[in-house]
């Protein structure tokens, strides 16, 4: 089953790369939820709002949803966001840690890197005087869930450390929390040396009680203990 064939089931209509059609799960006067085919598979979006379990539910209701697409459907999307709140791109994961990017292009998706490359939660990021940086988005999101301001960039561990993120971090206090294997500790090498003398403050967090920041805090340690560590641990200039 393509995007093609559930939007003209539909009525629906195409829209640069994607189709849009009234979304199912809700009463949708005009249509707000784009099909668009990736990879064998057709991914779904609701610009109204609704969640993918929604749409999808009443994609299959209506006998317009396989069971192959139920398992490959999208499982976070994280956007990137510019100085102004303009959505940039996002970051999509899909089952099996599988991370590809898309930008929007006119109701539809480009899936590709985008030509700008910035900084998670920007915005919030440009206001903030102390900053965390680690891995990935979910990293992110959890300290934000208690309070802190976080970002990373795209790309995961091996993605490179552009010279515009340091720049937007240059005034602020910046704590370095890496994931804790090789290619973590590595990531945070290199952006540590990018922003060393860059910063007025550089902290170097190594979290002991598991893999990464998420999973700190599900073993039960607040946020606390958390600017405890934080005030003990210094970056030498």
């Amino acid at each position: 089953m393509t995007a093609e064939h559930i939007a003209k089931q539909l009525h629906g209509r195409k829209s640069g790369a994607c189709w849009m059609v009234r979304c199912p799960a809700h009463d949708d006067n005009n249509p707000s939820l784009g099909l668009t085919d990736a990879d064998g598979r057709v991914l779904v979006h609701c610009h109204a709002g609704c969640s993918q379990d929604r749409v999808i539910g009443a994609l299959k209701v209506k006998g317009l949803w396989s069971e192959q697409q139920q398992t490959e459907m999208i499982e976070a999307s994280y956007d990137y966001r510019d100085e102004r709140g303009v959505l940039l791109y996002q970051i999509v994961r899909k089952p099996g840690k599988k991370f590809l990017q898309r930008y929007p292009d006119g109701g539809g998706w480009i899936w590709k890197k985008h030509p700008r490359q910035v900084l998670y939660r920007l915005p919030e990021v440009i206001e903030a005087p102390i900053v965390f940086v680690v891995e990935g988005e979910r990293d992110v999101e959890t300290l934000r869930a208690y309070g802190f301001v976080a970002t990373t960039n795209a790309g995961g561990a091996k993605a490179p450390w552009l010279p515009q993120f340091t720049d937007v971090l240059r005034d602020r206090e910046v704590i370095l929390i890496p994931d804790r294997d090789a290619a973590g500790y590595d990531r945070v090498r290199r952006i540590a040396r990018a922003l060393l003398h860059q910063v007025p403050r550089l902290v170097y967090l190594d979290l002991e009680d598991g893999k990464d920041v998420t999973e700190w805090f599900s073993r039960g340690h607040s946020e606390e203990e958390l600017i405890a560590q934080v005030d003990g641990e210094e970056v030498s200039k």
